[in-house]
């Protein structure tokens, strides 16, 4: 058989759930065990990391993939579904698994696997850990395909476990409340492996902290003990002006130690090993490969990163995702695992192309605007929902949102959070799961959302595009098949970039009018002299302040030279202010979206300013 014939006869012999959904659903790990002895055990020998959870476990686990290859290790990556190519699945190092490779280990085992009628994913799986096994790859991040507890993934005994944010999808194989959702994502805790945990709150939270403990489990919460956080959706044309900044600030950071006579030799010296532990020159060779895709961004600041941390991946709920990254890598970090400040960079600015990641906020064309991604239950849709509004109310852009999802969904749920203003294309992908255009345009009436339907995604897009003004935005998406028959099609469509790459603000004629930020825990003090800096003032603004921050920075670089800097260090927490200037905001779970309407260029020049004199002054001195 050749490939094309192999995926057929993978297809239609062994149940895909991706196709036909519940009748694939196949719960136990009775034939995962028969297909791993027969493989001889294949994940025993590389490591394992182990991801499961609602919301987020693609750009978890693809941002994971990409730091681990930065810092040098042969990286696995093993994930669902698959949007164009079913070789997607299973990549290593960024490079999807070989065409031959899948065609022989299917024709050298098909006599052993067929009477044993494994579903789709079972066999995959099977493949997976086998193909990795022969590569020798270092370490294997491991995504669940549904649920945990009875995932053919939880036979693997990884160096860590990690559950993102758990929401109300798949409720009739998981349960039908959160709670229950959660012990079954919490099945993948094992005995003595540190557990990294995303949003959970009240009884969600007690059933990871109980499991944790039956386990003997290390467990985080990724939100605990974060006490400086500061995050901000960031397009191109601000980066341009970021870039230029950081090199300023760089030089006189470089020119005030010089200018300080009265330090000896061996201070100075100090001075300049703490400038290197913060590796600035990483930070603008990342910014500029950000740059050079024209891309937005989302920047970072912490305890670790004050300069700012960039990635490329730019939807809004990435906010949530870089919690429990940043908390996972840390937990790596005291497993031995060799990951340095730099890989977090080089890392985060280059997941797309490392790990070959698709479908997350991803820019597709201009002129207009044209936005795809993969969110498809009530929780994805949300962050979805206010990243439109965002873009929608602050820079007075249409939406125009093309949408279909399939038939297994909470669909009411869906729809009730999108937004009512937006001109609506229904259509329905082509998967036998997916809900006829026809039905999900009366569900979409109840909900308020008025639109017309058309039979396929090109035709929806294709009326889209006609309907939609060159400065406007069109979305697609609902359900990661829709993505799919999108990314599938793009020469049919003709969808390229005119402009300037992926813009979270739509046409880049708007995009000087604001910034859109969100904040997590964030702690601010006024500088012990009692002077008050004001983000949104000039850099002339606070020349008031530039004798005590030249004093006391010069301290601080000295005790910056004598610490060890490993990622979230667990400073004091000495307040919280979840209170966040701007003129509108929108709710996020526990955080704030911020859409500001002054100008970027006073708040960006004092911006940086800011960053660096809070996190030197108080980070230290509130210790």
């Amino acid at each position: 058989m050749d490939y094309q014939n192999t995926l057929k006869y993978l297809y239609e012999s062994a149940p895909m759930f991706q196709q036909i959904g519940g009748k694939a659903y196949k719960p136990g790990l009775e034939t995962t065990h028969k297909l791993d002895e027969h493989f001889g055990h294949p994940h025993q020998q590389f490591k394992t990391i182990h991801i499961a959870g609602t919301n987020g476990k693609g750009s978890w686990s693809h941002t994971i993939a990409a730091l681990l290859q930065c810092a040098g290790y042969r990286v696995g990556l093993f994930t669902s579904p698959h949007l164009i190519d079913f070789r997607e699945r299973i990549r290593i190092n960024g490079e999807m698994i070989p065409e031959e490779y899948v065609v022989n280990f299917v024709e050298e085992h098909r006599s052993f696997f067929e009477p044993l009628h494994p579903s789709f994913f079972e066999l995959t799986t099977a493949m997976a850990f086998r193909y990795f096994a022969d590569q020798k790859v270092d370490v294997a991040v491991i995504e669940v395909g549904m649920g945990g507890r009875l995932d053919c993934t939880n036979i693997i005994h990884p160096d860590l476990c990690v559950i993102t944010n758990i929401g109300l999808d798949h409720t009739q194989y998981l349960g039908d409340t959160l709670t229950k959702i959660a012990k079954e994502k919490a099945g993948i805790i094992k005995e003595g492996v540190p557990v990294v945990i995303g949003r959970a709150q009240g009884a969600v939270k007690r059933v990871f902290t109980m499991k944790a403990k039956e386990k003997n489990a290390p467990i985080e919460y990724a939100r605990e003990n974060a006490r400086y956080w500061d995050m901000e959706i960031v397009p191109y044309s601000k980066l341009q002006e970021i870039r230029p900044m950081m090199d300023n600030t760089i030089q006189s950071m470089h020119e005030m130690i010089e200018a300080m006579d009265e330090q000896s030799e061996e201070e100075a010296n100090q001075m300049r090993q703490a400038l290197l532990m913060l590796d600035l020159s990483d930070s603008l060779r990342t910014l500029d490969q950000i740059l050079d895709k024209r891309k937005d961004a989302i920047k970072i600041h912490n305890e670790m990163f004050p300069f700012g941390l960039f990635t490329e991946l730019s939807g809004a709920y990435q906010f949530e995702n870089m919690f429990t990254i940043l908390k996972a890598l840390a937990t790596l970090t005291r497993l031995n695992y060799n990951i340095r400040s730099q890989d977090y960079r080089a890392g985060l600015a280059n997941v797309c192309q490392l790990t070959g990641l698709m479908g997350r906020w991803q820019k597709v064309h201009s002129y207009p605007d044209i936005i795809c991604d993969t969110g498809h239950n009530v929780d994805g849709i949300e962050y979805i929902h206010v990243q439109l509004n965002a873009i929608h109310k602050t820079f007075d852009q249409e939406i125009h949102i093309v949408f279909g999802m399939v038939n297994d969904k909470d669909i009411r749920g869906v729809l009730r959070a999108l937004p009512k203003y937006a001109t609506y294309y229904f259509t329905k992908a082509s998967v036998k799961r997916a809900l006829p255009e026809n039905e999900l345009l009366a569900l979409a009436e109840e909900a308020g959302l008025k639109g017309t339907t058309y039979p396929t995604v090109v035709e929806a897009v294709q009326a889209a595009k006609k309907n939609c003004p060159p400065k406007d935005l069109i979305f697609v998406g609902g359900s990661s098949f829709i993505v799919a028959d999108l990314l599938a099609n793009r020469d049919t469509l003709n969808l390229y970039e005119r402009s300037l790459g992926q813009s979270f603000y739509g046409n880049r004629r708007t995009c000087r009018k604001g910034s859109v930020k969100i904040r997590g825990i964030h702690t601010v003090h006024p500088c012990k002299q009692g002077h008050i800096l004001k983000k949104d003032s000039g850099f002339g603004n606070v020349s008031h302040c530039q004798s005590c921050f030249f004093k006391n920075v010069f301290d601080i670089l000295q005790r910056l030279a004598s610490l060890s800097f490993y990622p979230f260090s667990h400073l004091s927490r000495s307040g919280i202010n979840r209170q966040l200037t701007g003129h509108k905001y929108h709710t996020i779970g526990f955080y704030r979206l911020t859409i500001r309407a002054d100008s970027p260029r006073s708040f960006l020049t004092a911006n940086y300013f800011f960053h660096i004199y809070f996190f030197f002054l108080f980070t230290e001195f509130q210790r």
